[in-house]
């Protein structure tokens, strides 16, 4: 169908509100960031803000920037339900690059006083800290090497290079706005940087250091819009739709939501006009987003690998899964969460069982599984340790781990299945050797969260929890994932019903 049709481009798309200038450098333009930011940036060109356009740096891979210039910076949001697909097209950059091919363009762009918000989606993966301090890893080897050369690689050593030349030259204010799931995104980004520069040898930080105190804010944001992977279908079916082919349409949900701290150093794009909510709430907003959607869908992704399925539309139609899901929210999750104002949690988690629920998206268990070391660090310890320190042990969170060190590292002679392998994450060499090693569950369950302290240094402390981690490895391996579904399911409720009786 791509011969057959014309290339989307500015030519043959529907007038649409252009950026005059760039005031937005977004470091991370995969399928989100042109989902989410993107098009709140579109609402607030729309408005008439038109000097806040976009300019997009891809990390490495060129195949979104190559398609993205040859259709004048143009592509298509699909929002995609049950219901029916709604085709848009934002048209909110002004430039796309690969850092990688002009390694001294990020810092450049950064320096320029023009741009005045920086963006970041480069996953939890991205920023180079170890799980078990929270600080800048400095064994990592990308930190290393930006540490000590000019053109940096690392999304840090990218912000930190940047500010320096900033610092050096104009001096202008900026904003940096991390837009991952990390617990306090923008604290977390602006202590790595900060260590970042703090290790440059001797005095070669201080000007960068003493500028960020001065003249940079870092805002915390929560971002939640569910954007699967681009597939070819998607293409097809986008190309039939509107009579262009378009080489990069992404795929979302019609839900999206963006909670932003409004402390800005030098102005914003009108966000507002897309939705987003301002807020001195946003750690309420985090915690909701976390916890409740990130911390069951871990838990709906790997049960549902482990089952066979290969969209997450079909794990939650098992009903042991939608039980494991609504008992891990409901029981784990939902009691140390406090909601924002103005958002009743029943009527969030009555959409996030809709949104999972969304068969047309096509969302796939392994997209979700992915990154778990990373992701998981910062889902689980908070509520798993709230609930063990209540005397309670989480069954449901420990199930989440089990079941995701059987997809990632699964011991000798159990096989975990297609979508399980699937899945990518920067420790499973490391994991499968330890699994490779062990004698049983708990053995590998300990060598994981006791001594590679993976989840952090107070739930390697727990051996209860670890315990009963390894416990339902040893269950997946021996009996199935049902059977430590029903495990779990059951302990959670003759739990709920202990605490009841003992509340009377």
């Amino acid at each position: 169908m791509s011969s057959a049709l014309p290339r989307l481009g500015a030519a043959n798309t529907q007038r649409i509100a252009s950026p005059r200038s760039a005031g937005v450098l977004h470091l991370g333009l995969g399928s989100f960031h042109r989902a989410h930011q993107a098009v709140y940036t579109a609402a607030a060109l729309r408005t008439g803000d038109d000097d806040w356009g976009i300019v997009g740096v891809a990390s490495r891979s060129r195949s979104v920037v190559d398609a993205m210039r040859a259709q004048d910076l143009l592509y298509t949001v699909a929002d995609i339900s049950p219901r029916g697909t709604a085709l848009s097209v934002p048209g909110a950059h002004t430039d796309v690059f690969v850092a990688a091919d002009e390694p001294a363009r990020v810092a450049e762009s950064l320096a320029d006083p023009a741009i005045r918000v920086v963006t970041l989606t480069v996953t939890e993966n991205g920023y180079s800290y170890s799980p078990v301090t929270g600080h800048l890893d400095l064994a990592d080897a990308g930190i290393v090497a930006d540490l000590s050369g000019s053109h940096p690689q690392t999304p840090i050593g990218q912000l930190a290079r940047g500010v320096q030349l900033r610092a050096g030259r104009s001096g202008a204010p900026l904003t940096i706005l991390s837009c991952d799931n990390l617990s306090e995104n923008g604290a977390h980004t602006e202590r790595l940087v900060r260590e970042f520069l703090s290790a440059l040898p001797g005095t070669e930080g201080d000007e960068a250091l003493a500028y960020l105190d001065q003249a940079v804010a870092f805002p915390s944001s929560m971002v939640d819009r569910i954007v699967p992977a681009t597939t070819a279908q998607l293409r097809e079916a986008t190309a039939a739709q509107q009579g262009l082919w378009d080489e990069v349409p992404v795929p979302a949900e019609p839900f999206s939501m963006w909670a932003i701290e409004d402390r800005f150093a030098a102005g914003r794009p009108s966000w507002e006009a897309g939705g987003a909510v301002f807020t001195d709430e946003v750690g309420r907003y985090e915690q909701m987003k976390v916890r409740l959607l990130n911390g069951t869908h871990s838990l709906i992704a790997y049960l549902g690998a482990l089952r066979g399925a290969s969209l997450i539309a079909e794990s939650i139609e098992m009903p042991n899964i939608e039980e494991s899901a609504r008992l891990i929210l409901r029981r784990e999750f939902e009691p140390f969460v406090e909601a924002p104002t103005g958002i009743d949690l029943r009527q969030y988690e009555s959409q996030l069982f809709d949104r999972w629920a969304n068969s047309a998206l096509g969302h796939r268990t392994a997209q979700v599984g992915t990154d778990g070391s990373v992701k998981l660090g910062q889902r689980i310890p908070g509520p798993a340790l709230l609930s063990l320190d209540r005397g309670e042990v989480p069954h449901m969170i420990a199930l989440t781990v089990a079941a995701y060190l059987s997809c990632i590292a699964p011991m000798s002679g159990f096989d975990p299945g297609p979508h399980a392998r699937a899945m990518i994450d920067p420790a499973r060499e490391k994991l499968a050797g330890i699994a490779a090693s062990a004698r049983n569950g708990v053995e590998i369950a300990s060598r994981v969260i006791s001594d590679l302290k993976l989840f952090g240094q107070e739930l390697a402390e727990k051996p209860v929890f670890v315990a009963r981690v390894g416990e339902l490895i040893d269950t997946i391996v021996r009996h199935g994932v049902d059977a430590a579904i029903g495990d779990c399911t059951a302990a959670t409720q003759k739990s709920s019903t202990i605490t009841r009786e003992a509340h009377r």
